[in-house]
């Protein structure tokens, strides 16, 4: 039974979390809180006494009822898979799962420069060699709308053992996904997609389709983010025609914790039966909600303000993202997020032209009418005039290669001042965050753009992360 009263599908995890704080028991294993640490502490208590672990609270610790495999069979159904593990440790470990999984140190893979940065640092633990796929820019609005089957085209020559593909872009776009797989089947090259911000996708006809519906041989995505799991809860799921499950569950279990906690593998359990019973609905209510707030803001503004679907090609923007467009106001993201905060209203990313707001199955009507209310006054308060749109740096950077980064990452380095890191090579993976995309990465070199963009963007309250030296007043780069 769910907390409403209505009958669910099997949950095998979340049941096994429910009953476990059900019945009574002494235990003498960890963790050692031992769901009584308010005894100890009551604020400490808050957050660890609904606490327990897989290995001796979810299942025997000798994993006597195999319920986590249970739970997850039941997901790779679900999705289509042949293949499906749970991850404590978010989309970052699952995305390092999957491409220590695929070849040998010195292979090259084809990825999206919009990747995440736990996708470079993958690269970093494998030895693979990325070959870089620059996203096209749409010249209205500077958003990135994802990767040409041409820009695939051009390194096809090279080899590569795998295609991974970022998918929905973190402002909400999509490639033309169902032409770049036929063109890697083509070359019998599996498709890998870090869907993290896509878990919603499929369950809805007005929705994209995910990456199974497409014919794509993996899917990695959170169930944290569009899904209303547990804080860093996600998905790996793959298919068996181009990858090796073997290799996969060995990476898998090599790069993830042995020490799993309860809480979020229940969640991403809880969340597949939510989705197959339920889906349908909740992102319809979902979608009228949007509906309706972007239409009460819009209705102040002459310009558009926001990024809508007709804005790109069919089935190429996933209509659940609210993405305001601050220049089209002349207006800061940087200061509308801080207007906001000061009303207790976060949102998840804002940069001078853009500012994100993640909305998710969770949110009621109401919670759009109040940020409705408290935006609108914001935005005529800061409103100036129209800016053209200006491609954010971590969408525009072309990167020079130096070295590899495996070789850059191990190098000697030493800290240079600003002005004399132009022309260096970099050791750090340095990024505004959110989003988390590199704009430039170790062993690549530092050009003008990328020190004083970096520079710009933090002068305009975006946080730069990563980086040794975070003022940006010096950089950490190959001696």
């Amino acid at each position: 039974m769910s907390s409403t009263g209505e009958l669910r599908l099997s949950a095998p995890l979340l049941d096994a979390y429910l009953s476990y704080f059900e019945s009574a028991r002494t235990p003498f294993t960890i963790p050692g809180h031992k769901q009584k640490a308010a005894r100890l502490d009551a604020g400490l208590g808050q957050v660890v006494d609904s606490d327990t672990p897989l290995y001796g609270g979810l299942d025997e610790i000798k994993l006597t009822n195999q319920t986590l495999k249970a739970a997850e069979n039941l997901a790779a159904k679900l999705w289509g898979a042949d293949y499906a593990r749970f991850s404590t440790g978010g989309s970052t470990h699952a995305n390092q799962a999957i491409i220590l999984a695929l070849g040998k140190p010195g292979d090259k893979i084809a990825i999206s420069r919009t990747a995440h940065r736990s996708v470079l640092s993958a690269l970093v633990l494998a030895g693979l060699e990325p070959l870089w796929l620059s996203p096209e820019i749409d010249s209205t609005t500077g958003v990135p709308i994802g990767i040409s089957v041409a820009e695939f085209k051009k390194v096809i020559d090279q080899k590569p053992i795998a295609l991974l593909l970022t998918e929905p872009g973190y402002l909400g776009t999509l490639s033309d996904l169902p032409a770049l797989i036929s063109e890697a089947h083509a070359h019998k090259i599996p498709v890998i997609f870090d869907a993290a911000w896509g878990g919603h996708f499929g369950f809805h006809p007005d929705l994209p389709k995910h990456a199974f519906q497409l014919g794509a041989d993996a899917l990695i995505t959170s169930t944290h983010k569009a899904l209303p799991g547990y804080s860093a809860s996600a998905l790996l799921l793959a298919k068996g025609t181009y990858l090796n499950f073997d290799r996969i569950e060995q990476s898998f279990e090599t790069t993830h914790t042995t020490s799993p906690a309860g809480a979020p593998l229940a969640s991403i359990d809880g969340t597949r039966a939510l989705l197959q019973t339920r889906g349908t609905e909740l992102i319809s209510a979902l979608l009228e909600n949007i509906k309706f707030f972007k239409s009460a803001v819009q209705a102040n503004f002459d310009l558009p303000i926001f990024l809508n679907e007709p804005d790109f090609p069919a089935n190429r923007f996933d209509p659940t993202k609210l993405v305001l467009r601050a220049q089209q106001l002349g207006a800061s993201g940087v200061e509308i997020e801080k207007a906001l905060g000061e009303r207790n209203i976060r949102v998840e990313m804002a940069d001078r032209d853009t500012v994100v707001f993640l909305a998710t199955l969770a949110d009621e009507k109401s919670d759009f009418e109040k940020l409705a209310a408290v935006l609108v006054p914001i935005l005529k308060k800061l409103q100036t005039t129209p800016r053209q749109s200006a491609t954010a740096l971590s969408w525009s950077v072309i990167p020079t290669r130096g070295i590899s980064m495996r070789d850059a990452y191990f190098a000697t380095t030493e800290m240079v001042e600003s002005n004399k890191a132009i022309g260096r090579i970099s050791a750090d993976l340095i990024a505004p965050y959110p989003p988390g995309v590199a704009v430039v990465a170790p062993g690549e070199v530092l050009t003008e753009q990328i020190v004083s963009g970096l520079k710009a963007s933090k002068d305009a309250g975006v946080r730069i992360a990563y980086a040794t030296d975070p003022s940006l007043t010096t950089f950490r780069v190959v001696a």
